[in-house]
């Protein structure tokens, strides 16, 4: 978040503020509840608001986490009662105060991700605006919380906060405040020293977990490899607030898998333990969200800047905030050495099939798919949505878009790259905290590779849905695609019940054999061509019978009437990526160049 130009300058002024102050305890932590009272002094007006947000940091939908907070009493300096009223769902409006006001309340909270908190006898997982109640008029004030630890329980406290001792911590305003994660736990710390612009920052680790102190180690040593290689991406690190960045990770059963970003710090949540597969599955997120210290935290959209906690947050700009920083996730665990090149690309058919074989490119371009993050980030509703037909994740249509523009540019004779522009936009927008515009990512464009260049990848690609020619582009990097041209396809997404049933899962996506067929979701295929199957296997032995463009029966169950028509295959449209065997020098060259350490 753009919050402020640095802490030595907040510490000087602070004194002479009206501070905000939060206290916090977990006497009841076995059910989920926290204690939590505020105080809020010099007041000016008869009427004082109080707020939960309704969305976070790196979110872009609405939460309501109103919903958790009871038993509200508001008070004045002599802790008298005052008169609370509610204006709409998520405010408090008190009244008949001194000009001083403390609000206490309990919290529910039983969700560990980047978006809720979750309080157990494990750990206070604490997302702040999951938790806090906040004065909106008071949103250029800093603050002051303390917590309290479960002594009995051997917590610490990991935060980006800024710490003043006895347990209080200070942020100085309420933008920083809302972006700053708390993990309260007896988790395991590791931290190691880089240096950047003759500046020197501690990377930390704080890990809640229920593995070994040899798991965390190796861990970390992969975490180190990953701040190296992003470092190397943008030629310096930010510059990090008190001189520190924390990954805030907890990989315990009762979480829910997440990733966060914010200025300082992320929150890294699985239910994958460090053993087994574990550190496989974990560390991915680890490069996405600490990619976005730079994309998204510094490099910020005007879209999103300043973040509004009252309503949801749109931007246009997600395919680059969140896609191309998707697209480094796993270039960077290449470059680390933490994946092999051939299993890297290898893995770039996952984002590959599922953008380019949607029907949604006919409705949205990238810009408009960001557009419809407040209806699909973590958002929940009630009706169903044909989002199979609809919607792309401009989390994968960006990282796509990014593989083609860094493949596009390398086959430039100036020796260009996406590295080069990232730099660019990072000096323009990113180390000076100006927030950019689309317009600003394409004339950053135009300065780094021309205005040709950059005209016709925002037009075709951007302001449209065309798809890049792949096949083109990777024959240069010794990459070759494999189609499924022979191999028949259903176009079905089926999961069989405890019975045995071919249940039609999805919406049927368009242009696909079964949706021409008229089948949709929740229709139950009983034979094809009068053969019956009770497994995926037994469905491909049959497929594999015929052709693509054979014409066979297929027999259905509806609202339990049984339906027999006739469906044409077609090939499977999934594509495989993979090493050329015997790629040119020049091949090898270029994708040396791409994928190896920087």
């Amino acid at each position: 978040m753009r919050l402020f130009t640095a802490f030595i300058l907040f510490s000087l002024v602070s004194f002479a503020q009206t501070k905000n102050t939060y206290h916090i305890s977990f006497e009841n932590a076995v059910h989920h509840e926290a204690n939590i009272k505020a105080t809020f002094s010099d007041i000016k007006t008869d009427i004082f608001s109080l707020r939960m947000s309704r969305t976070s940091p790196g979110r872009y939908a609405l939460h309501e986490f109103a919903k958790n907070v009871y038993n509200v009493i508001a008070t004045n300096s002599k802790g008298e009662a005052v008169k609370i009223t509610r204006p709409n769902p998520h405010q408090w409006d008190i009244s008949g105060h001194d000009g001083t006001v403390t609000i206490s309340y309990v919290l529910f909270a039983d969700r560990g991700d980047g978006t809720y908190s979750q309080i157990d006898e494990t750990h206070a997982h604490l997302n702040i605006p999951a938790t806090f109640i906040y004065a909106p008029k008071r949103k250029d004030q800093p603050i002051d919380i303390v917590f309290e630890p479960r002594k009995d329980l051997n917590w610490k406290i990991a935060t980006q906060l800024n710490a003043i001792g006895n347990n209080t911590f200070t942020a100085p305003n309420l933008q920083y405040f809302m972006d700053s994660p708390v993990e309260l736990s007896n988790h395991a710390t590791r931290e190691f020293k880089v240096g950047s612009n003759e500046s020197e920052y501690t990377i930390k680790l704080a890990l809640h977990h229920l593995g070994s102190e040899e798991e965390v180690s190796t861990y970390f040593e992969k975490i180190k490899k990953i701040v190296i290689q992003e470092k190397a991406v943008f030629g310096e690190y930010p510059k990090f607030d008190n001189g520190t960045y924390t990954f805030l990770a907890c990989y315990m059963p009762q979480v829910s898998g997440d990733g966060m970003e914010h200025r300082n710090s992320t929150i890294l949540t699985s239910q994958n333990s460090l053993a087994n597969e574990g550190m496989k599955k974990n560390i991915g997120t680890v490069s996405h969200e600490f990619f976005h210290a730079w994309n998204v935290e510094r490099i910020r959209p005007k879209t999103l800047e300043p973040f509004d906690f009252e309503k949801a947050n749109m931007s246009g700009e997600l395919w680059f905030a969140e896609g191309f920083t998707s697209y480094y996730t796993g270039l960077i665990l290449c470059r680390a050495g933490i994946i092999s090149q051939e299993q890297y690309i290898k893995e770039l058919k996952g984002p590959y099939n599922y953008v380019w074989n949607s029907p949604a490119l006919a409705y949205f371009n990238p810009t408009e798919m960001s557009y419809q993050a407040p209806f699909v980030d973590a958002a929940t509703s009630v009706d169903p949505v044909n989002r199979e037909n609809t919607f792309i994740s401009y989390y994968s249509y960006g990282s796509v878009l990014g593989l083609a523009l860094d493949l596009s540019l390398r086959t430039l004779k100036n020796d260009r790259n996406l590295d080069g522009y990232m730099k660019l936009i990072w000096q323009k927008y990113g180390k000076t905290e100006v927030p950019y515009s689309k317009e600003n990512l394409l004339t950053s464009l135009q300065e780094y590779a021309g205005d040709d260049f950059a005209n016709n990848f925002f037009k075709k690609y951007i302001d449209d849905s065309k798809i890049p020619d792949y096949k083109k582009l990777f024959a240069d990097f010794g990459i070759v695609i494999n189609a499924n041209s022979e191999k028949s396809h259903l176009g079905a997404s089926i999961k069989f019940d405890k019975h045995n049933n071919a249940i039609i899962s999805n919406y049927s996506k368009q242009g696909t054999p079964i949706y021409k067929a008229g089948l949709d979701k929740n229709d139950i295929i009983l034979s094809l061509n009068q053969e019956s199957f009770t497994s995926q296997g037994e469905l491909s032995k049959i497929l594999e019978k015929y052709k693509p463009g054979s014409k066979i029966e297929i027999l259905y169950k509806r609202f339990e009437k049984e339906i027999k028509t006739e469906i044409i295959l077609s090939s499977d449209p999934k594509i495989e990526t993979a090493l050329l065997p015997k790629p040119n020098k020049k091949a090898i060259e270029n994708r040396e160049k791409w994928l190896t350490a920087k």
